[in-house]
């Protein structure tokens, strides 16, 4: 299989789409709402159930409108996936601000061990989870447009765009390499192996990073604070 349909008697007939499954995306914005869920009420943005609901609908219209495999550009499923992603940026960013408040106030939310641990650990892998999606949909037009093509110039080039040589004849990033950059950049707090290129992914792994560094500085700070 070469990845093209037969040439017709038109000509070259177009490349076929390498779309990618939807459940890894989906999986990732479950697990976000879920941390959401469990979060205390002073460090959500809204009610228990209030941004659940409204990723969860948001989740369902997209794999409603492109179901199976992420392949269809349509301008009203990318309006609502930038919404999606949009939604869960600003909830983690949200509950970062809410978590270093009741840090430095010394709150009831991180006033012992477990629960500095256990609610800073939940705000760190929301913050992950949320910027590994904002660059999965942001990259080269989202995942539905590179489905059918990449770009010559990337916004991330990734190892395999640097060197097209480790890469197979169809390759494509999915939705593992963006989670992978965004778990690297949130732990080196810097970039690794993904070379941010356009100006918004500089500025978005520049903010990571330092929203990374915020949580994890002052939770182990306090951390010893508490122990000590």
């Amino acid at each position: 299989m070469t990845g093209r349909v037969p040439e017709t008697a038109e000509g070259p007939s177009r490349p076929a789409s390498f779309g990618e499954a939807r459940w890894p995306m989906a999986l990732a914005v479950v697990t976000a709402m879920v941390l959401t869920l469990l979060l205390p009420d002073d460090l959500r943005l809204a009610p228990r159930w209030v941004l659940p609901s409204v990723e969860g609908l948001l989740l369902l219209a997209l794999i409603a409108g492109d179901p199976g495999r992420i392949d269809r550009r349509s301008t009203v499923l990318r309006a609502l996936s930038i919404a999606l992603v949009g939604v869960l940026a600003l909830s983690a960013v949200w509950s970062t601000a809410q978590l270093v408040d009741d840090i430095l106030q010394g709150g009831e939310e991180t006033d012992s061990a477990t629960s500095l641990l256990q609610w800073g650990g939940s705000v760190w892998a929301c913050t992950v989870l949320a910027f590994s999606l904002l660059y999965f949909e942001l990259d080269s037009g989202g995942a539905a447009a590179r489905a059918h093509r990449l770009p010559r110039t990337p916004a991330l080039a990734f190892p395999q765009q640097l060197n097209p040589e480790l890469a197979g004849p169809h390759w494509r990033p999915r939705y593992v390499d963006y989670l992978y950059l965004g778990l690297t950049n949130a732990t080196a707090f810097s970039p690794t192996d993904v070379i941010p290129l356009a100006p918004w992914a500089k500025i978005a792994m520049g903010l990571q990073s330092l929203v990374s560094l915020l949580i994890l500085g002052l939770v182990v700070a306090r951390a010893v604070n508490v122990l000590a």
